[in-house]
């Protein structure tokens, strides 16, 4: 079934060559081939009723509404060798250090800004910094990321590359669990021969963090009160929302079942009011305090940042994380990382092109249709252009755009992603790959083995997005010794 399987001229996670597997796939690159195409379809099918079984969906929203969709799922895991993963890890650790550091300071003295590291301009004129509502005071830890969702990428030499930061409600971390737990069920065979690191431990680390954040006021500094604060089930991710609550054992509540009373944040039981101390959120800024942020959001709770300034409460992941997410200050974390820790990136950007400077923009408009566009407050694979792949409409539709608002958008080079084998429709065909890592922050960064490979399962395809097409694969993160020599 591998025997038509071409790896061009993309960097492959699994193929060296045509023939010949990378030595940390070997063992499953064997257990594959004494499969039959009949075997492998009806795991593959199993897996997927899996999913709409235990109710794993998302909903993907366009101008008729909303439809909700199970995941889909590819069993060729992504393998990453100790070796590789001691680099991402303390990569990914460097760079969200940094990261809550250039939050903590634009919240507060502002020295970045100060010295010229980071224009003032990008900073102030960004739409999601909220100075006044989230600046001047202290956070718990002085850490302002309580999760992390860093997307990578891989290019034909093979090289891993930050190609986003995701600091204010990164979602998928349920489908890493539960693309583990499908692999484990359909296809145990695939486990017996290889030792990987266990996700099993992990949800306590999210816990322990979560907890770790007690607010300067709380009358519970032992025992404190958690609670994941979700917009309600018509949410895209609201599966995400019910399986961590789930797993680190808070409650899942709505901006209904919370009130503020004497600048504390009480939720309301059967039993009466009770303290709430840590607020996991997962609404976005905009609709967290109609009193503060937009006033006809019936989703937040009334006079929550006012309770969150005066330590009573503590907000995760923070207010105002935006600012760093963006994607034009994303150009400039490597110099935060230099000026914050002293230290050189050790996992490097995508280059990035400022639409707002004349000359560059007049580059890029003779030539879009080499280079990806983004609109720089959207996500999930909205308002994009991947030049390559566009219609002569779509480029003149994204000159318009960058001419009428040039500092929405940035430019960078198209990535050739890399690729790994999807088996869909009875065969093997390349699909190009991403991976969200998750870092955890407590006392101290701690991240995920492995993350959420995503996979553009359409043909062809540059976007991973589940919202765009995209599925999900496991990622095994091998340990030290596992490997055999090359």
């Amino acid at each position: 079934m591998l025997e038509t399987y071409s790896i061009e001229d993309f960097y492959d996670e699994m193929m060296a060559d045509v023939r010949k597997p990378r030595p940390h796939y070997e063992k499953f690159h064997r257990i594959l081939l004494e499969m039959n195409q009949e075997e492998l379809h009806e795991k593959h099918e199993t897996a997927q009723l899996s999913f709409l079984r235990q109710g794993i969906t998302f909903t993907v929203y366009h101008e008729e509404g909303g439809t909700e969709r199970t995941m889909p799922f590819d069993f060729v895991p992504v393998i990453i060798d100790d070796e590789q993963w001691s680099g991402i890890e303390a990569g990914i650790k460097q760079r969200v250090r940094a990261l809550n550091l250039f939050l903590e300071d634009v919240y507060n003295e502002g020295r970045i800004l100060h010295e010229g590291i980071v224009p003032r301009g990008v900073v102030e004129n960004n739409q999601y910094f909220y100075r006044k509502q989230a600046g001047g005071f202290e956070v718990p830890n002085d850490n302002r990321i309580f999760l992390a969702g860093i997307d990578l990428i891989r290019g034909d030499e093979g090289v891993y590359r930050v190609l986003e930061d995701n600091l204010r409600n990164p979602s998928g971390l349920s489908y890493v669990y539960q693309n583990r737990f499908v692999m484990r069920k359909v296809f145990p065979e695939f486990f017996f021969e290889h030792d990987i690191r266990t996700l099993e431990h992990q949800m306590s680390h999210l816990h322990e963090a979560l907890l770790s954040h007690v607010p300067e006021n709380s009358p519970s500094k032992n025992a404190p009160q958690a609670v994941l604060l979700t917009p309600g089930m018509y949410n895209s991710a609201y599966y995400d929302h019910v399986f961590l609550a789930q797993q680190m054992g808070i409650e899942l509540v709505e901006g209904r079942d919370l009130l503020v009373k004497d600048k504390a944040v009480y939720m309301k039981t059967v039993r009466g009011l009770q303290r709430v101390d840590i607020i996991y959120r997962r609404i976005d800024d905009d609709f967290i305090d109609p009193e503060e942020f937009n006033p006809d959001s019936e989703l937040g709770v009334p006079g929550l940042m006012e309770a969150y300034r005066n330590g009573n409460v503590a907000i995760l992941n923070g207010v105002g994380n935006g600012v760093a997410d963006d994607k034009e200050i994303y150009a400039y974390v490597p110099e935060m990382i230099r000026f914050y820790l002293g230290e050189e990136p050790m996992i490097p950007n995508v280059d990035t092109y400022f639409l707002r400077d004349e000359d560059v923009r007049r580059d890029v408009l003779g030539r879009l249709e080499e280079l990806v566009v983004k609109n720089v407050g959207a996500s999930g694979g909205y308002d994009m252009l991947i030049g390559p792949q566009a219609s002569p409409e779509q480029i003149e539709l994204f000159k318009q755009k960058i001419e009428e608002t040039p500092e929405q958008y940035i430019a960078q080079p198209t990535i050739q992603l890399s690729r790994a084998p999807a088996f869909q429709k009875k065969r093997f065909y390349p699909c190009h790959v991403d991976l969200r890592v998750f870092a955890v922050g407590g006392d101290d960064f701690h991240v995920l083995p492995g993350g959420l490979t995503r996979v553009a399962l359409k043909e062809g395809s540059l976007v991973v997005n589940s919202s765009q097409g995209g599925g999900g694969k496991d990622t095994w993160v091998l340990k030290k010794g596992a490997v055999p020599n090359a």
